[in-house]
């Protein structure tokens, strides 16, 4: 995603917030192992790795002013916060939460981006547990929330996931599971997680290919739609850009990616860039 937007003229700038990351395959701006990392706090408080992570994430939060004085360098860009895999910190813990809480009163319009491996798609138990995964963190963390189904070059030769993307009937799924004398039992209890998942009407995905820019476009238009950055100042919308985004133009804003990136090719400048030349 960093490259992508790199190629579309926007200034960005990677965060890494998980101290577990080692040899980080992008450019850093920020890295949470400067303050605290995995390694250091298993071995000198004796924990494991999920202990170790919990520990990390309180740490950081106990020092904020240091990711302050990080991210204050970099006000204008467009940021990608790395955060931890272990689910437990955006279920039932409250230290990332209270982090993202505090970048939102530091004026960053921030939105969650939980990336689900699409292999999970090919199993109804392991998809309704996805499911609710998806919701409890949706609840949990209290922000715009994009669910992404990544890796779906590998799991689309399986046939189309309309189904799962879009979250529809999942009376379908639960009578799948009956099917397994396993699941048979716990039927009913199937049946009342579905119907929480339902009944909230919250959880849906975007299929994601990184190999694919038709796929990546989709998903950087959905993010942007969720934390404003298509309605925002940064590359001058107008009213008029306000309103057509507001009542669907996907159109537009899929041609204004197509056309930066062709001048990006073209001159080797963004659209920005010679708007300042002018």
């Amino acid at each position: 995603m960093q490259e992508f937007l790199s190629r579309l003229g926007r200034k960005v700038v990677i965060v890494n917030l998980d101290p577990a990351n080692e040899g980080l395959p992008y450019p850093c701006a920020v890295d949470i192992s400067e303050l605290v990392t995995l390694d250091d706090v298993m071995d000198g408080l004796k924990l494991g790795p999920n202990g170790g992570l919990i520990y990390s994430m309180e740490y950081l939060e106990a020092n904020l002013d240091w990711l302050e004085s990080k991210l204050k360098h970099d006000q204008s860009s467009y940021f990608l916060f790395d955060c931890p895999g272990q689910v437990e910190l955006y279920t039932h813990h409250n230290s990332v939460k209270n982090i993202f809480a505090q970048l939102s009163k530091w004026n960053f319009r921030l939105t969650a981006v939980h990336l689900v491996d699409s292999h999970y798609c090919a199993d109804p138990a392991k998809f309704i547990s996805v499911l609710c995964t998806s919701l409890s963190t949706m609840l949990h963390v209290e922000l715009p929330h994009v669910n992404v189904l990544s890796k779906m070059d590998l799991i689309e030769q399986y046939g189309k996931l309309d189904y799962y993307t879009e979250v529809l009937d999942l009376s379908y799924l639960v009578e799948h599971l009956s099917l397994d004398p396993f699941f048979k039992k716990f039927h009913h209890l199937n049946v009342k997680l579905a119907e929480v998942i339902q009944d909230y009407s919250l959880v849906s995905f975007v299929p994601l290919n990184v190999q694919d820019k038709e796929s990546m476009t989709q998903v950087l238009r959905t993010v942007d739609k969720a934390n404003g950055y298509c309605f925002g100042d940064l590359e001058e919308r107008n009213l008029q850009a306000m309103m057509s985004a507001a009542v669907g133009a996907d159109f537009q804003f899929s041609t204004t990616l197509s056309v930066q990136e062709k001048y990006m090719e073209a001159t080797g400048k963004t659209v920005e860039d010679e708007v300042m030349d002018l």
